[in-house]
């Protein structure tokens, strides 16, 4: 913890590199991934302050839309989309990640309610070979049904026939660096 308190405290001494930040945000993309630590959006991307609306959930799961029942993702998805104008929506999963390894391992999670039932959210099951540590398969197919639940979403809906958003499936491999997009065209995750 030492050394994030130490970059903290001098983080702040650059003022003028964020003055303009006060003036608001116009970030041009929504970037929905996973809480896995060994997930950084802005290291991924090269994004500075500002440019990335992010949005991070257990597994990069999309829960399904219920107005009725708003949860904060959807809240954030909409404010992106409706507020802020976001042109792009990235749902990026990864390789070796636990939430998508342990649907299609079908662990047990009783044991950590919350999680299971969160979990639970990602319907379709991922399919995958339970015994690949990068989960690859799983982790890829969990990906699309994401892209697929977003299109749910009114204001998603409203903005992709308004041609005012895309959407992008990308694919994060922690234990080499690179990323994969979705190519429509194969159905198949390629190299950026």
């Amino acid at each position: 913890m030492q050394p994030l308190i130490d970059n903290a405290r001098t983080f702040g001494q650059r003022p003028e590199e964020f003055a303009a930040l006060a003036q608001g945000q116009s970030p041009q993309v929504l970037f929905i991934t996973c809480s896995d630590s060994r997930v950084v959006p802005a290291l991924i991307t090269g994004a500075r302050p500002g440019q990335l609306f992010e949005l991070r959930t257990a597994g990069n799961i999309v829960p399904p839309y219920a107005s009725q029942h708003p949860t904060s993702e959807a809240a954030t998805i909409e404010y992106a989309v409706e507020v802020l104008g976001v042109s792009d929506i990235v749902v990026c999963g990864h390789s070796h990640c636990g939430a998508v390894g342990a649907l299609v391992r079908g662990d047990d999670l009783d044991a950590v309610p919350a999680v299971r039932d969160w979990l639970a959210q990602a319907d379709p099951r991922p399919r995958g070979t339970a015994e690949d540590p990068e989960v690859a398969d799983g982790v890829q197919s969990h990906i699309l049904a994401q892209v697929l639940r977003l299109r749910s979403y009114p204001c998603v809906k409203r903005g992709l026939k308004q041609r005012q958003l895309t959407l992008h499936a990308w694919y994060y491999e922690v234990h080499k660096g690179a990323v994969l997009a979705h190519s429509a065209g194969t159905d198949t995750f390629e190299a950026l």
